[in-house]
């Protein structure tokens, strides 16, 4: 066990940007936030073509302002949006028509996707997304992988790479088993009700599928509070909440972060850094907060 914590606790030590900044909910403060995250020091960012609850056009603002201002590269920046089916969209206000076939809502979806996240103001010449997700699998398992299938005309030249969130392990194996471009993210909520989706993850483990996790504090109460996050928050001087998110990132999950303070977007990334610190020189005592906190959320059978 203390091994394969000790392998685990290595991606805390690499340079891959802390987070994916998600911009659920944000509304109108949608620009300024994202803007403030990549001063912060986020460098993913996550979308998507539903304005019921994601403001891409603002997304794509404050990106190509940063881009603009030199603040950052769009090849430093990685980007992902959505499509999202109708039944998730506000019927009055989607980016394509519900009453049009499948392969046309897709196309007019992902055409407004590359539209708003262009790098450029005055051109969509060279806008490409880096990933796009299927937002959640559509009523039928066939009308899933058509989607999926439509998808794949766009990659690798507008589209890097291609996902799907709020999905569980036989769809999933379905999409991965008909595919031509293999799903490259999953993003599903991390929580208690799904078990962690130990299964699911190991899944993605074996066949280089990131996991994406969302919903990853409110939707664990009990674990902020369980004894190994408090363990790690107490040794390395940081917040409960960074304490667990260090230790899910230990599980091979990447977190989306949808913080509206600056304050606290600094904070977490902080609080990472001396995780990582704290971890250089007492790697005994993490494998062992590790390994206790696999054991609630990885049980054995």
């Amino acid at each position: 066990m203390a091994s394969a914590s000790n392998s685990s606790a290595s991606r805390l030590h690499d340079n891959e940007p802390a987070f994916i900044y998600g911009t659920a909910w944000k509304n109108d403060q949608t620009k300024r936030l994202v803007k403030e995250a990549l001063a912060a020091g986020f460098r993913r960012i996550d979308t998507a073509a539903q304005p019921r609850h994601y403001q891409e056009a603002l997304v794509g603002e404050a990106l190509r302002e940063a881009y603009s201002g030199g603040a950052v590269r769009r090849e430093d920046v990685y980007v992902q949006t959505k499509y999202t089916t109708p039944a998730g969209q506000d019927v009055k206000n989607m980016p394509y028509d519900p009453s049009a076939p499948l392969d046309a809502q897709i196309h007019t979806s992902v055409a407004s996707s590359l539209k708003n996240l262009r790098p450029r103001e005055e051109s969509e010449e060279g806008s490409y997304l880096d990933c796009l997700l299927l937002h959640s699998p559509l009523p039928t398992i066939e009308q899933t992988v058509q989607a999926w299938q439509l998808l794949e005309s766009y990659v690798p030249d507008r589209i890097r790479s291609l996902g799907i969130s709020n999905v569980t392990l036989p769809t999933l194996q379905v999409i991965y088993n008909e595919s031509t471009v293999k799903p490259s993210v999953v993003q599903n909520r991390f929580y208690p009700q799904t078990r962690y989706d130990v299964p699911l993850r190991r899944f993605c483990q074996e066949n280089s599928i990131t996991y994406q996790s969302f919903w990853t504090l409110t939707g664990n109460p009990a674990l902020l509070k369980s004894k190994p996050v408090g363990a790690l928050a107490q040794a390395a001087g940081i917040d409960q909440s960074v304490a667990l998110y260090a230790l899910v990132m230990d599980l091979g999950v990447v977190v989306l972060n949808g913080t509206t303070s600056s304050e606290h977007m600094q904070e977490d990334l902080e609080g990472l850094r001396k995780v990582r610190e704290w971890n250089l020189s007492h790697s005994q005592e993490w494998a062992g907060i590790s390994d206790d906190f696999k054991v609630i959320v990885e049980p054995t059978t």
